[in-house]
Parts: C-alpha cells; structure tokens; sequence
C-alpha cells in the first residue's frame, strides 16, 4: 500500500499543479457567469448572443470538466488508501494505473499555451498543382478533416466552396469548433503532397498532386485585431454558381482587401450583403492574428503578405498511396502507414508529434 500511496501523492500533486497552470479558478468564474447570463428568463431575447455564449460555455466545459472529473477520481483513491484495507490494493491499483493514464492523455492540454490556441479555427483548404487531380485530392482533405472533427467532437461549418469544373473542389473555407481547435489544428498549416495513380488519367498513371491547407485562429473580438478602414478595399459583385445553381440578382457578394499585405477575403454564399462583409472581415482579422504570429510582429502595420505557393518543395506532409503507402510530416519525421486511417481522419498522431516538438 504504501507505493500505491506514493503514486496517488505524486499523481495528486502533477493534477493540482495542471489546475494552477490553465487557471482553473478563473475558467469556474467564467463557467458560471455565463451559466448565471444564460439562466436570465430574457436571455433567448437576443438568439445571436445566447448561442455565442453557450457555444462559449460548451468551450469551458470540456476544457475544464476532465480536469474536475481526475481530481476528484485522485482525491477519491487517496482517501480509499488512508484506509490500509489490503482487500482493496488490487483494485485501487487498477484505478490508479486508470487515473495516471488519463492524465497522461490530458497532458498534452498544457502544451497548449499559445496565444490563440484556445480558440475556434477556421481551415481553409485551396487546390494547388496537379490539375483535376489537385482538386480532387483537396476534396479528400475536406473529408479527412471532417473526420476528425466528428471523432473530436468538434462542429463544423462550411462557411464558402467552390468546386471544380470536372471533379472535386477549387478551394472551401469552413469554421471548426471546439476545446484547443485552433491549438491542434494548427499542425495542418501548409502544402499537403499526394502520390498516386490518377483515376482521371485514362493511362492510370502516377500522379502528384498538391493542395495548400490554411490554419487560422478565430478572433472572438474585433477588439483582438484592430485594423484600420482606411487599409481596406471593399468591392461588392453579383454572387453566382454554375451547373444550375442559383444565381443572385443583386450585388451581394463582398470582397474585401487589405492594402499593406494585399490579403483578399471574398465571400459568396449567397446570403446578404451585410452578412457576407461581417464574414469576411472575421476571416480577415484571422488571417493578420495568423501573419503576426507567423511573423512575429507586434503590430499590424508591420507585417508583409505571405508568399507560399502549393507546390513542389513547399510540402510539410506528403501522402504516397503508391507504389507503397505511407503518410510522414516532413518537419517532425512522424510517420503513419496506414495511409487509408489516416485519410479517414486519423491524425492524432500527427498533431501531438507536432505539438511536442513545437514547445521544446
């Protein structure tokens, strides 16, 4: 019994000093401001702000929640030991070597300690070289990040696509929500290679095909990402599709530019004019959160427009499905070979492998 206790001590300290470290005390005042607003008999008066709450308060649940469910199960295990019942020891062993794994698990949530790594992310995926076959392995990324979205319980939102003429997508931009969805997707930010043989090729050649994936942060507020108006070109246009969809009438698509950089965000999914611009400015205040963190600039006015093409030599993952199959992350050596998992959204592994090397 008295190993065990040392464990269930050592345990019990590592979870405390994780409370201390994301701040659990402050996360519970904020967990109950937004439970005491949503409780409010007039809170559903205003839909728009009540779901940014809840959605806000679902955020903070689970960040905060397995933490209290393994303090409590440590706490539980202490007090079972102080007891010295030698009927027990085997199956307080058990529940120990439980509790030290799920805390292993959780773990990695301290390593998330960026900036923005406790926010949303908005993912947006565009075809680079490679043609029809370009466009077809950026819809194989949509669905492989949709995938794992689903399996991390995370929502997802397209927010604007455009498909290819023949097959698969030009480019898609979506929001992905939930607990550090921005801390572990950032890993994905970059140009993302397929090898193949190419169903669009009647001689069913090997085919390499290249797509960029972009990894933003959602600012909760404007207040984050303050720009300047006069750094701003809006242009509104007729919004349209092709191949029978429908086709707006009035000017309601919006894109707008930011002159220092030459960022362009257009938005098109035919909703209002408003809309479209509320959206497109979200996007753009992510868009300069992302360039300043990459850059490493302390304002705004500092940073100069990314210049990355999707192409060969810029890959950071590359994915061969022939001659032989294997998936490996260039920057950390991580490597998967089953390239058909990890294409069904199995990227864990690529996600933790990034974020131990990125905090060393």
């Amino acid at each position: 019994m008295t190993e065990l206790k040392k464990r269930a001590a050592a345990l019990a300290e590592q979870v405390a000093a994780a409370l201390k470290t994301i701040e659990a005390g402050k996360l519970e005042a904020q967990k109950t401001t937004l439970e005491n607003d949503l409780a409010q008999p007039d809170a559903w008066n205003d839909v728009e702000a009540a779901q940014t709450k809840a959605q806000q308060l679902s955020k903070l649940t689970q960040q905060l929640q397995p933490w209290r469910d393994l303090e409590s199960q440590v706490q539980d295990i202490g007090g079972l030991l102080e007891l010295n019942d030698e009927s027990l020891e085997a199956e307080l062993e058990a529940q120990l070597s439980k509790a030290e794994k799920a805390y292993e698990s959780l773990r990695r949530d301290l390593l998330f300690n960026g900036q923005y790594d406790g926010h949303d992310a908005i993912l947006s995926l565009r075809a680079g070289a490679g043609g029809v076959d370009a466009m077809d392995w950026t819809a194989m990324l949509l669905r492989m990040y949709l995938r794992w979205a689903e399996g991390a319980n995370m929502k997802t939102e397209i927010v604007e696509e455009s498909k290819g003429e023949e097959a698969g997508i030009k480019s898609v931009t979506l929001t992905v929500k939930g607990a550090y969805a921005y801390g572990k997707l950032r890993s994905e930010s970059g140009v993302h290679r397929l090898v193949r043989l190419s169903p669009f090729n009647s001689d069913n050649l090997r085919q390499t095909s290249f797509a960029m994936v972009e990894v933003l942060p959602e600012i909760d507020s404007p207040d984050e990402v303050a720009i300047d108006e006069k750094d701003l070109r809006v242009d509104v246009f007729r919004a349209g599709g092709h191949g029978g969809q429908s086709v707006n009438t009035t000017d309601s698509a919006v894109r707008i530019t930011h002159l220092p950089t030459g960022l362009v965000v257009a938005i098109q999914n035919e909703r209002s004019q408003l809309q479209n611009k509320a959206t497109a400015m979200g996007i753009l205040r992510a868009k300069l959160a992302q360039l300043q963190l990459d850059q490493h600039a302390e304002n705004i006015a500092e940073l100069k427009g990314p210049n990355l093409e999707a192409a060969w030599g810029n890959q950071i993952r590359n994915y061969v499905l022939h001659p032989y199959t294997l998936v490996k992350d260039t920057r950390t050596k991580y490597e998967e070979r089953d390239a058909a998992g990890v294409l069904d959204g199995r990227l864990d592994g690529f996600m933790n492998s990034y974020l131990e090397s990125s905090s060393k």
